[in-house]
């Protein structure tokens, strides 16, 4: 088993903010980082995808800021639904069981 997931040490106190985190990081893996484009190019698309999840936030009316245990699932659910437009159904639920790990960790 992993003891690193989106860069939360799995294995210490995890908490809403770092699991929120840690989707962006998801997020961005899945959806950006293999594309063949520059640097500052990356750095935009960090910035996308974190534009992406917060959405998926408000969309589901859980503040971005201060998630907690159960909005950070209604998030993630909505962002798997997106992520089914885009992605082969195997890969969303590749990533999502990754962070579910991480928020199996909440309190």
């Amino acid at each position: 088993m992993k003891q690193i997931i989106y860069g939360i040490d799995i294995t210490k106190e995890v908490t809403p903010l770092m699991v929120r985190d840690a989707i962006v990081n998801c997020f961005f893996a899945a959806h950006c980082a293999d594309s063949d484009v520059e640097e500052k190019d990356k750095d935009i698309n960090k910035i996308y995808c974190k534009e992406i999840v917060k959405n998926a936030f408000e969309k589901v009316n859980v503040d971005f800021n201060k998630p907690d245990k159960n909005g950070i699932i209604s998030a993630m659910n909505e962002l798997a639904e997106f992520s089914k437009k885009f992605r082969n159904q195997e890969i969303v639920q590749k990533h999502f069981d990754e962070i579910m790990e991480v928020v199996n960790k909440l309190s």
